[in-house]
C-alpha cells in the first residue's frame, strides 16, 4: 500500500472583469459628477455644523455650503435652514479652494431659480408670496427666493407707521421694480390690495351721494387738511372744512385714529376721490350765537384788536363783534386804546345781529349804561338766561316749577338742578358787570381829580378824553347811586 500526496486546492477569490489599473480608474470616474463653477447641482445633507454644511453630491468630496451661504436672511442657524437627509440645490462657488474643497451656495442657487420665477411672474403681472425676514428703515423684506424690499408706504392701502407686528408673516404682493444687475426687487402690497378691491371701493363709491353723513376715521393728516377712512375709502376734508372758526393745520381740530361724523360733500367717480366736510356736521356758531342771543343782552367777552373805527371783541368761540369807536364811550374817544386794550375782559351789549352777512354789533357804553354798580334788581334775562314769555308777554315758569307755591315739584330735581345752575352763572356775571361799571366809575373820578392840572391844554376836554365810560349826567347819577342818595 502506497501513501499519496494531494496537494491543496487553490481557491479563487475575485475575478478581474475591469482589466488593467487604468481601466479600473476609469471605471471609478465614471461613477464621479463632473460640473463647472456656477453649475446647480443637488445633493443630500449629511453632516450641518454651526459655521457650514457638508452636502453629497456625489463628488470625490462632499461639498461645503458655509452658513452664510443656506438664506438670503442674515445670521441665521443653519438647524433652522436645513436637515440632515435634506435633498437640496446648490451653486457651484469654487470647485477647489485652497484646501481642495468643493465649495456651495444654497442661496445662490436658490437666487438663480427665483430670478427666472420671478421675472415670469412680472411679465404675466403675477402675484408673488413670501414670509417677511426683516424690518429694515423704510420698509421690509421678503423672501421670495431673493430678497424682495417691501417700502412702508406700500404695504397697506395707507402708511403703516408700526412694522414689527408684519415680521414672520406671509405676504402676498406685485412686483413693481426688477433689475437683475443691481439685485434690486421693489414690491407693492397696496397696488394688489387695490386691484382685489376695486370691484368693492367702486360699488362703494356708487352707493356715496352728495349730503349724506358718514362715520369715519381719520387716517392720515396733512398740509391741506386731513384725510378720513370711510371704510375702505380714504375722503379728504380740506382744512377749511374742518371747523367753523380759521385753523392753520389740520392737527388743532382732529389727529390721527380719532372717529368722526362728517358729509359728504362731491364724490369724483372716474378719479375716485371723494371731499367730505366736517364743520357741514356741527351747527355754525353764528347760528348757535343767534339762537342763544339776542338783542339787547348782556355778555361777556375780550378785545381781540383794535382799529380806527373801533375795537373787535370776541364774544363765543369763532365769533367777533365790532364795538365802533362811538359805542365805546360817551364821551368824544380819538382811538380805541383810549377806552380799551387788547386782552381786556369786558362785558358788552349786543345791538345788532346779522346772520347773512355774519356780523355782530355791539356796545360798551350801552352796557355800562345798563348796570347800577351798587343795586340789587338783578334780571338774569340780560346775562344769558333762557327766559320765555307767552303770548300775553307773560314770564313762562320752568316746567316742574310751582309758582303759586314758589317750590319745585317732585320728580323734576335735574331741571331743577339745571335752572339753578343757569341763575347762578347768570348772577355771577351780572356782578362781575358791576364791577366792571364800578372800576370805570373810579377811573373817571381819578381823572376828574387831574382835569384842573390840565386846564391850560389846547385840547377841549372832548378831544382829550381819558377813556371816560359815561358822560357827565350819568357820571353824576351813579355817583348819587354809590352815596345812596
Amino acid at each position: 500500500m502506497t501513501n499519496e500526496t494531494t496537494a491543496p486546492a487553490t481557491t479563487q477569490v475575485a475575478i478581474n472583469d475591469i482589466g488593467s489599473a487604468e481601466d479600473f480608474l476609469a471605471a471609478v470616474e465614471k461613477t464621479l459628477k463632473f460640473f463647472n463653477d456656477g453649475d446647480i447641482i443637488e445633493g443630500e445633507i449629511v453632516k450641518i455644523d454651526r459655521d457650514e454644511v457638508l452636502l453629497d453630491v456625489g463628488y470625490k468630496t462632499e461639498g461645503v455650503i458655509p452658513s452664510r451661504e443656506l438664506s438670503i436672511k442674515h445670521d441665521v442657524n443653519p438647524d433652522d435652514v436645513v436637515n440632515v437627509g435634506d435633498q437640496i440645490e446648490a451653486l457651484v462657488l469654487q470647485k477647489e479652494d485652497k484646501e481642495g474643497r468643493l465649495i456651495l451656495s444654497k442661496k445662490r442657487a436658490q437666487y438663480e431659480r427665483a430670478w427666472g420665477d420671478v421675472e415670469q411672474v412680472k411679465e404675466n403681472d403675477g402675484v408673488v408670496k413670501g414670509t417677511v425676514i426683516e424690518v429694515v428703515k423704510g420698509g421690509l423684506i421678503l423672501d421670495i427666493g431673493l430678497r424682495g424690499f417691501l417700502p412702508a408706504s406700500l404695504i397697506e392701502l395707507r402708511r403703516v407707521r408700526d412694522l414689527t407686528p408684519y415680521l414672520g408673516q406671509e405676504l402676498e404682493a406685485k412686483i413693481l421694480e426688477l433689475d437683475k444687475n443691481r439685485n434690486n426687487v421693489v414690491l407693492s402690497r397696496r397696488a394688489l390690495l387695490e386691484e382685489t378691491q376695486s370691484a368693492t371701493r367702486a360699488q362703494f363709491l356708487n352707493g356715496l351721494h352728495k349730503g349724506q353723513v358718514r362715520k369715519g376715521q381719520v387716517s392720515s393728516i396733512v398740509n391741506f387738511g386731513a384725510f378720513v377712512d370711510l371704510g375702505g375709502v380714504d375722503g379728504l376734508v380740506h382744512v377749511s372744512e374742518l371747523s367753523w372758526k380759521h385753523i392753520d393745520h389740520a392737527s388743532e381740530v382732529v389727529e390721527v385714529g380719532q372717529e368722526v361724523t362728517v358729509e359728504v360733500l362731491e364724490v369724483d367717480l372716474d378719479r375716485e376721490r371723494v371731499s367730505l366736510s366736517l364743520k357741514a356736521t356741527q351747527e355754525d356758531p353764528w347760528q348757535v350765537f343767534a339762537r342763544t342771543h339776542q338783542i339787547g343782552q348782556i355778555t361777556p367777552g375780550k378785545v381781540t384788536k383794535l382799529v380806527p373805527f373801533g375795537a373787535f371783541v370776541r364774544v363765543a368761540d369763532g365769533i367777533e363783534g365790532l364795538v365802533h369807536i362811538s359805542e365805546l364811550s360817551h364821551k368824544h374817544v380819538e382811538m380805541a386804546e383810549q377806552v380799551v386794550s387788547v386782552g381786556e375782559e369786558l362785558f358788552v351789549r349786543v345791538i345788532d345781529i346779522d346772520l347773512d352777512r355774519r356780523r355782530i354789533s355791539l356796545s360798551l357804553k350801552q352796557a355800562n349804561d345798563m348796570v347800577d354798580p351798587n343795586g340789587t334788581e338783578f334780571d338774569p334775562s340780560l346775562y344769558g338766561m333762557t327766559t320765555e314769555y307767552d303770548e300775553n308777554g307773560e314770564y313762562k315758569f320752568p316746567e316742574g316749577f310751582d309758582p303759586e307755591t314758589n317750590q319745585w315739584l317732585e320728580g323734576y330735581d335735574e331741571a331743577r338742578v339745571a335752572w339753578e345752575n343757569e341763575y347762578a352763572a347768570a348772577q355771577a356775571r351780572w356782578e362781575q358787570h358791576k364791577e366792571q361799571v364800578a372800576k370805570a366809575i373810579e377811573a373817571e373820578v381819578n381823572a376828574e381829580d387831574v382835569a384842573p392840572s390840565a386846564s391850560n391844554n389846547s385840547f377841549s376836554s372832548e378831544s382829550s378824553s381819558t377813556g371816560a365810560l359815561a358822560d357827565d349826567e350819568a357820571l353824576a347819577a351813579l355817583r348819587e347811586k354809590l352815596a345812596g342818595n
